[in-house]
């Protein structure tokens, strides 16, 4: 499992996506294949897994719960 954080650098978010990706690896590293950091601009602030989009905090604001929660509905679906 992939899981891809996209941040916007002018905005200062590097700190967030950093805090970020040291929770998955430390809840769930055994489990992915990798945590990315992805700079962007305007704002973003989106996390990915596989590719596909499971928070956008410009339309769902940022809760790391849902990224856990995301993380643990796949693990349970691939068994």
């Amino acid at each position: 499992m992939h899981v891809n954080i996209e941040y916007c650098v002018p905005c200062g978010h590097l700190d967030r996506a950093i805090d970020l990706q040291r929770r998955l690896l430390t809840e769930h590293g055994s489990d992915l294949d990798a945590v990315t950091l992805q700079t962007g601009e305007g704002g973003v602030f989106k996390i990915s897994i596989d590719d596909q989009l499971v928070l956008d905090a410009a339309k769902d604001g940022f809760d790391p719960d849902t990224i856990t929660d995301a993380i643990e509905r796949r693990q349970a679906a691939v068994g």
